[in-house]
């Protein structure tokens, strides 16, 4: 069964530190770009970073470049997303998604529907 698992949210006070993993089973993360999503009450899912396969290249959207670095360890099969200096507006469920479909590439995307898995999501709250 093909399947991703996120960890490493919680509470964390504003200014604070976190570091997203998202863990792969049934299949080679390091084959495929993938993306880290988030979704915050009320809104629409959008695009945080992603990182590709061939060379990790990586995207990160304006809100969070410089706060946030996405890497890989293909030992451990799996994506890391380090966040620091968060704010209440980091506040939501991350994902992280993987872009099978496009095989091994050396770009990935912030388009959600070019990902095809998905895992369950993790919750940050950022909070005083």
């Amino acid at each position: 069964q093909l399947q991703l698992v996120e960890s490493g949210g919680g509470l964390v006070q504003p200014g604070g530190s976190l570091r997203l993993s998202c863990a792969a089973s049934g299949f080679s993360l390091d084959y495929y770009a993938i993306g880290w999503f988030r979704q915050a009450p009320g809104k629409e899912r959008e695009a945080v970073s992603c990182i590709s396969s061939l060379d990790d290249s990586t995207y990160y959207a304006d809100s969070v470049k410089g706060r946030f670095t996405i890497s890989r360890d293909n030992a451990k099969n799996a994506v890391y997303l380090q966040m620091n200096s968060l704010k209440p507006t980091d506040t939501a469920v991350y994902y992280c998604a993987a872009d099978r479909g496009s095989g091994t590439t050396d770009y990935c995307v912030p388009w959600q529907y070019e990902y095809d898995t998905w895992g369950q999501g993790t919750q940050v709250t950022v909070s005083s």
